[in-house]
């Protein structure tokens, strides 16, 4: 038996809850420097994470599970280390285990989802599909307490009768897991539904491991005292808010709810610090809108396509920048230390000549640029236009572009934020490679005056084409946003 030997103390603690597409990097570290003791990642798929490479992400600064796809399942990063809970959804005790060794070194915790009422969950047996297999779960927690090295922890729905949840509950206890978080609801119930508050009183009375009390937003939490009085009124060990937090992560700071604006500008600064995908974003700040959706603010939230946007919309269009640039400067110093030469092209096994290179747009005059200078020069030479194929690299959602030109293909090795600049490094290495002016300051040729010019913001292919390509695939198309079948944030699952 492998003992837990690195405890996380569930007593005396405010916790925030795992919720899908709210309890990502952003959020945890926001609900962290708010006053929360401990934070839950959302809830991750055992399936899902089992095909993920643990990624060290020196850029970022954070250690990334990476889905095969490259798309990042997992992010965390070391101040959250000793802190951040790791929550599965699983229904079988090998993949739960596999997955838990998987993420243990970087995370303080894992706890097993048995309370989530929703169909993608239930359907395959997890979540509250759970809570109607005792077997199966003193199998999956018994395998997981004896299997690893962190505290394991499991979050449930209480059954229709209290002699029922009290005779589950004890079994539980009995496989040696650190706490249990009780959702005061039955798995039919909704957050309209009273929170049974005797229920958890009665299962912390019962039981000698940590209660975590959860299910009060709706009813009880309103401010810092209310979480008090939540705790007192189930005489659990600890608090786990959802709602409250989502609505406004300050809900635990002690001093009192600080403002809207300032809440959401420092949740902003954390997306953008640990390149947080603009949908997600988004999806969080309008939950903390919600009835000031329609503001002007709420509006320009709305209407935003991109991180850029997002920022512009909050006035930290400048931060943004500023951000970013580091952000690509750190990306090109290491790109640099894993390329070969120094600038000098090169061809590889694939016939591609690559360059270390980035379109600077300041180094350029107002609506010249090495794309239009490439196309110029080719329509001189009597040669087909320029071909250009970008793809997104999920992990890092930036890009890459290759331009064909007379059969011979052309790549910068540092990728870009947007389709557009990719393209223009791609353009950039072609015209060096032949020696060719790229439109430069001081070196444009008369020339391209005499056509009408594409504008500086805006590529050939028109309004919408630096939007983002589907991850891994060529970029013919706009990026189609996160659909509305994506699931909303589920309180206290």
């Amino acid at each position: 038996m492998i003992l837990n030997s690195l405890s996380l103390c569930y007593h005396n603690k405010l916790i925030l809850a795992p919720m899908v597409r709210v309890g990502t990097l952003p959020m945890r570290l926001l609900a962290l420097d708010y006053g929360a003791d401990i934070v839950y990642c959302e809830e991750l798929i055992d399936l899902k994470m089992i095909q993920c490479k643990r990624v060290v992400n020196e850029v970022l600064s954070t250690v990334d599970f990476v889905a095969p796809d490259d798309r990042v399942v997992f992010r965390t990063c070391e101040r959250e280390q000793n802190r951040v809970v790791f929550q599965m959804g699983t229904s079988d005790a090998e993949r739960a285990l596999a997955v838990a060794r998987l993420v243990e070194n970087d995370v303080a915790g894992i706890d097993v989802n048995m309370g989530c009422p929703k169909e993608y969950s239930t359907k395959g047996g997890m979540g509250a599909a759970l809570l109607s297999d005792p077997d199966k779960i003193e199998k999956i927690l018994s395998t997981l307490v004896k299997g690893i090295r962190r505290p394991v922890t499991c979050k449930i729905r209480i059954l229709p009768s209290l002699e029922d949840t009290l005779s589950l509950v004890k079994r539980i206890e009995r496989t040696g897991i650190a706490a249990i978080a009780v959702h005061g609801r039955k798995r039919e119930e909704r957050p309209q539904h009273p929170v049974s508050c005797e229920v958890i009183k009665a299962i912390a009375d019962t039981l000698s491991i940590p209660v975590i009390a959860n299910g009060g937003s709706h009813d009880h939490i309103q401010c810092y005292s209310d979480i008090e009085d939540f705790r007192q009124a189930t005489a659990a060990s600890s608090v786990m808010v959802a709602r409250a937090a989502m609505w406004n992560p300050s809900i635990f700071l002690k001093e009192g709810l600080r403002p809207l604006e300032e809440v959401m500008q420092k949740y902003i600064r954390y997306a953008v610090q640990y390149d947080n995908h603009y949908t997600n974003t988004k999806y969080c700040l309008c939950q903390m809108l919600r009835e000031q959706l329609e503001s002007p603010q709420g509006r320009l939230l709305h209407a935003a396509q991109s991180s850029r946007e997002i920022c512009e919309a909050f006035g930290l269009g400048a931060f943004y920048e500023e951000t970013t640039q580091e952000l690509d400067a750190q990306r090109a110093k290491l790109s640099a230390r894993t390329s070969e030469g120094t600038g000098e092209p090169a061809e590889d096994t694939s016939g591609v000549i690559k360059m270390a290179v980035k379109f600077d747009r300041r180094a350029y005059p107002a609506q010249i640029t090495p794309k239009m200078c490439l196309l110029e020069w080719c329509r001189r030479e009597k040669l087909a236009q320029p071909v250009y194929e970008t793809v997104q690299r999920p992990l890092d959602r930036l890009f890459s572009s290759i331009v064909t030109v007379a059969e011979q293909k052309y790549q910068s090795t540092l990728w870009d934020k947007s389709k557009k600049l990719a393209e223009q490094a791609a353009a950039i290495v072609c015209l060096r490679s032949q020696g060719l002016p790229e439109g430069r300051l001081g070196e444009e040729s008369p020339s391209l005056h005499k056509r009408k010019r594409e504008a500086p913001d805006q590529d050939p292919g028109g309004p919408r084409a630096q939007e983002l390509a589907q991850p891994g695939e060529l970029c013919k198309k706009p990026f189609v946003a996160l659909g509305s079948g994506e699931e909303s944030p589920l309180e206290g699952w």
